[in-house]
Formats: C-alpha cells, structure tokens, sequence
C-alpha cells in the first residue's frame, strides 16, 4: 500500500464506486463522488493547465536554435492550445464564462509551472512531457465524476499531444552526450512530487480517512507507473 505525504486518519467514510476500465487507454477512471471538485472546479483547472503547457512550449521555440526542434515544439504546443480550445468551447456551451472558472488557479498552476520549469530547454521539455502526461492521466480518471460532460473532457484530453516529437529531441540529446542521461532522471523524479501535488490539490476534501484512501490509492498508482513507462521510453530511470 502507498502512504502518501497528505494522509490523516479520519473517522468519517465515504461510499465511492471505481469505474471498470473503458474507452479511454490505460487509466481507471474513477467516480470520486463527494470526493471531486465541483464541475466549474474541473473545467477551469483543465482548461488552465493545457493553457499553460501551451505557453510554455511556445517560449521554448524562439531560443531553439535547430528549425526541425522548433517545428517540433510548434506541434506539441498547438496539440495543447486545441485542446485548451475545446475546454473553452465545453464551458461556454454550459453557460458559463471561461475566464471566471480558470482565474482561481491561475495563481496555483503558475507557481507550478515555475517550479517545474527547467534551467534548461530540455529539461523544460521533459517537464512538460512528465507533467502535462500524469495530468491528463489524473483528470481523465476524474472525469467519469461528471456524466457527458466529463466524457466530452477525456475524448479531449486522450486527443494525440504531439509530444512524441519531444521525446525524439531528448533521446537525441541523451544519445549525443550521456551526460543529460543522470541529469535528465534526477530532473524526472523530481518532477513527480509537485504535479501529485497538484493531482491531490484538485480533490475536495484537505485530509482524507482510511477507506477514502483506499479507494483513491489506485489512480495515483497508475499515475505513478505511468510516469515510469514514460522516462523507461527515454531510458531514463524513473
């Protein structure tokens, strides 16, 4: 059993369901019940994080001197503005208005994303590969919470992120110089703290009794051996 950081014994229970995998790859969606955030929640930080891996891929192309890494980077950015977009387009077609759902977090998923932001462009660029990759994992989990509306978000959200061509670029670095290799995993590893942080943030409750535990406990193993896949891919140790 995994013990994470945030765990406190409580005496209340909660009743959640665990959803059957389905169509959306390899990540158990999961029915938090009281245990999610409310929808607007949901939406504005969904739709606020892709803002920002978009923003930051953007800034990596100017300084990136090879034309084939900048085309590169342009792909994956638009991957996430398209789905920022469509985020935008779920909201609005519920009535509500984007900026005022995502402006709560601006402030928080900043601050993430300066801390997890690389001295290096490659190290940003794994950054946003490992993050961008456990969140959509995470909120793709979260959105069997929220009928149509969270089916709608995990077709976006599993859409194609074009950061394969990213991990080409790493690859390439690590096979040219075996240096970024140690670099690289110890930059992976600690990227994994801030973006559970993040994952766990985003659930109602601040503490969480035993059973609550229990039932959550699988989506953050999964996301845990989905990040080990990823860095396994760059041979990179998790």
């Amino acid at each position: 059993m995994v013990t994470w950081p945030w765990q406190r014994n409580r005496t209340a229970a909660r009743t959640l369901k665990v959803r059957s995998r389905g169509d959306f790859g390899d990540v158990s969606r999961v029915d938090f019940a009281e245990l999610a955030p409310s929808i607007d929640t949901f939406l504005g930080q969904a739709a606020y994080l892709q803002l920002g891996f978009f923003e930051t891929l953007s800034a990596l192309i100017a300084p990136t001197p090879e034309l084939s890494h900048k085309e590169s980077l342009s792909r994956a950015a638009g991957a996430a503005l398209l789905k920022h977009r469509e985020l935008v387009e779920v909201i609005r077609e519920r009535g509500d208005d984007p900026l005022d759902l995502m402006l709560p977090f601006r402030e928080p998923l900043d601050a993430f994303r300066r801390a997890t932001h690389g001295a290096r462009p490659l190290e940003t660029m794994l950054s946003v590969h490992i993050t961008a990759g456990m969140l959509d994992d995470f909120y793709v989990a979260l959105s069997a919470s929220y009928g149509a509306t969270g089916d709608r978000v995990a077709r976006i959200l599993g859409q194609d992120d074009d950061r394969q061509a990213l991990v080409a670029i790493i690859t390439q670095a690590i096979a040219s110089d075996e240096e970024w290799k140690s670099l690289l995993a110890l930059w992976g590893r600690r990227l994994v703290g801030d973006t559970l942080l993040i994952a766990r943030g985003a659930l109602r409750p601040q503490t969480l009794d035993a059973a609550e535990e229990r039932k959550v406990e699988p989506v953050f193993t999964d996301l845990l051996g989905a990040h080990s896949r990823r860095m396994a891919a760059m041979d990179l140790d998790a």
